[in-house]
């Protein structure tokens, strides 16, 4: 052998080798590797690969991910020495992808910036600093009575069919050139109903700001299970990069349901409503990973809003107490206010935002005091007038305030309002100017009047913008406004307004 040629020695490569004991719809149990560790990476003899979810002294519990056909009883499992993680980076924003952040809109591949685990320890309380800035969301009784601030986990429940779904992408629209990146996150629902909101995120220009993570009913139980875990991982690659981040769970209980059917195939031991015991830590997991992160670590935030399902209104529930008592509040869709006609549902006496008024715009929290209370006032009243006939002056007074403020709430799905419209809006109410005219009067000016201001005055609109304060100047400016508008219309109060 001739001195000067290299001697190449051949890369030795260890691994734990295991064999298929045991097969279930997505699951499968293995016998070997006794040093594999929990969300280990491992990849069966026709190159599928696998999860570690568990083990015991005499198998290993691993979830399939990808066809489970090819996989037969007796073949051969071999450790991969890495944890399962998942591609990111700003190419994805616009893109529709699975649960492994493979592409599913038949377009281009995906060109990742970085890989990030997908199960990921959340930062620390040192890592973090108080909620104070706001997220908009654009629906005004949202805005003005349960304000959201960027970091918040804020939870929407109610029955099914009600308008939960809308909530959370009237919330992504509304992020339309506020440089916040939304990712959409579909679990366990039909393809059909995923390609409307598709749809509509698409007409109304806010798939350029989205990521639409998808898991449907027709994926792996696997698929559907990642699912949220790997949205919180895309948004955390945005969040470190000091960007705002908007996800939406829809929803979190067909994902408590996916893992329950998982928990009872693995064998564990079934608890309260036959859901393991880990069913709190599964999403108390996922839900601390939300949070605003201090300037050293890039000042960026992540907002969650998660959505649960209830059963004829019940709220007391195993899974949605669980949410409830994880997540900074809840916004809550009362099936009776949907039925009645009143949209977006939302019931002010059972939603709460435990962040509270801290994080509304100084305009925004004037012209939303005391919204509340003036609305129980008018749902009692309005109870109790269905026992009689005649009604005395105060209370008809009351009345129809109430009336002028429910139409003022009522707000139709796909159309969040800008902050400065809210503002607009609300201030008219707050001077006790709207509840005067007729009720077509003000449904035109609910309608018109910010396009209106838009256009006759783009100044005071600029000067709201800019602080979002009543000062005295905008104050006198609105004012102004709403008697020109009204002085246009030719409408005859029937008494003085309030101011």
């Amino acid at each position: 052998m001739n001195s000067s040629e290299e001697v190449k020695i051949p890369i030795l490569e260890v691994k734990e080798v295991g064999y298929v004991k045991d097969l279930a719809p997505g699951i499968a149990k293995l016998s070997g590797m006794p040093s594999c560790v929990y969300g280990q990476l491992v990849q069966f003899s026709k190159g599928v690969k696998g999860i570690v979810m568990g083990f015991n002294p005499r198998e290993v519990l691993v979830i399939i991910l990808g066809n489970e056909g090819t996989i037969s009883l007796g073949d051969k499992v071999s450790s991969l020495a890495e944890l399962l993680t998942v591609p990111v980076g700003d190419a994805l924003i616009g893109r529709v992808v699975n649960s492994l952040v493979q592409p599913i809109d038949g377009k281009d591949p995906i060109a990742a910036a970085d890989h990030y685990p997908v199960f990921r320890e959340a930062p620390g309380v040192m890592e973090r600093e108080p909620i104070t800035e706001p997220l908009p969301t654009g629906i005004a009784m949202i805005d003005l009575s349960i304000p959201i601030g960027k970091g918040q986990r804020e939870l929407i429940i109610g029955d099914r069919q009600t308008g939960k779904t809308s909530v959370g992408i009237d919330a992504i629209i509304n992020q339309k050139g506020r440089d916040v990146v939304c990712i959409y996150c579909w679990i366990g629902g039909p393809a059909a109903a995923l390609r409307k909101i598709i749809y509509t995120l698409r007409d109304h220009g806010a798939l350029k700001h989205t990521i639409i993570v998808s898991s449907s009913a027709d994926t792996s139980a696997a698929e559907q299970y990642l699912a949220p875990y790997t949205a919180a991982a895309i948004g955390e690659y945005f969040m470190n990069k000091g960007k705002d981040v908007l996800v939406v769970f829809d929803d979190l209980t067909k994902h408590a349901w996916i893992y329950r059917q998982m928990s009872l195939l693995l064998e564990r031991s079934p608890g309260r409503e036959a859901y393991p015991g880990d069913i709190f830590y599964l999403h108390s997991q996922l839900l601390e990973r939300a949070g605003r992160l201090k300037k050293e670590r890039g000042g960026g935030t992540m907002s969650f809003l998660p959505i649960v399902e209830t059963l004829q209104g019940d709220i007391t529930g195993y899974i949605q107490t669980n949410l409830i008592s994880i997540t900074d509040g809840q916004i809550y869709i009362n099936s009776a206010l949907f039925r009645e006609g009143f949209k977006p549902a939302i019931d002010l006496g059972l939603s709460v935002s435990r962040i509270g008024s801290r994080v509304q715009y100084s305009a925004i929290k004037e012209a939303g005091q005391g919204l509340r209370l003036e609305y129980f006032q008018y749902r009692e009243m309005l109870r109790l007038t269905k026992l009689r006939t005649r009604l005395s002056a105060e209370a008809e007074k009351t009345m129809r305030r109430g009336r002028t403020l429910q139409q003022l709430l009522a707000q139709p799905n796909n159309d969040p309002h800008l902050v400065e419209k809210e503002i607009a809006l609300f201030y008219a109410f707050k001077r006790k100017i709207l509840e005067t005219v007729p009720p077509a009067a003000l449904s035109k000016f609910i309608a018109e009047f910010f396009d209106y201001l838009v256009d006759e005055d783009p100044a005071l609109v600029k000067l709201i913008r800019e602080k979002y304060e009543l000062t005295p100047e905008v104050r006198s400016g609105l004012e102004a406004r709403y008697a020109d508008f009204f002085r246009n219309m030719k409408i005859e109060s029937s008494e003085q307004g309030g101011s």
